[in-house]
């Protein structure tokens, strides 16, 4: 393996190893372009994601290894939307978690997204998880907007680039 330059704030060199790993825009982890599939290996890696200012990478022990993320590293795989006030979602790794809603958005493709694992990262909605929500999502009446609607609560959703 190559060792590229240090990455990040008191990482010595000899602790960071280039690595080819990537998670594509349908969630899905890759290692050198085969799909990673095994349970145990899947849950090792996500929980070892790590991400700051530099991107996205992998942190085992002193190593530090880049991930290439294609969209978001997390999918909504199911929300579910039982109770008016409040969404649970799915995620690809297997957990579940309450929404906050102020953290969709819907990206310049109209592909909403939001915020999860403490708003550390992001996650792109599945089709299915999207359609699930929809029955929530109305336009508003005087502006237009798609708004997210939670019992009295209506909250816009945010267009972002």
């Amino acid at each position: 393996m190559t060792r590229p330059p240090p990455s990040g704030p008191g990482v010595p060199a000899e602790a960071t190893l280039s690595g080819a790993f990537r998670i594509d825009r349908e969630g899905a982890w890759r290692h050198e372009e085969v799909e990673v599939t095994h349970p145990g290996v899947l849950r090792n890696l996500y929980a070892n994601l790590r991400v700051d200012s530099t991107g996205h990478y992998l942190q085992a022990g002193p190593f530090r290894v880049p991930v290439q993320v294609d969209d978001a590293p997390f999918v909504v795989v199911r929300a579910q939307t039982d109770d008016p006030r409040a969404i649970d979602i799915h995620l690809s790794d297997g957990s579940r978690e309450a929404l906050d809603p102020a953290t969709l958005s819907l990206d310049e493709r109209g592909i909403p997204h939001c915020r999860v694992k403490g708003e550390q990262f992001l996650a792109r909605f599945s089709v299915a998880a999207w359609l699930q929500l929809a029955g929530k999502v109305e336009t508003d009446p005087g502006s237009g907007a798609l708004v997210l609607v939670l019992g009295d609560r209506r909250v816009p959703l945010q267009r972002v680039n």
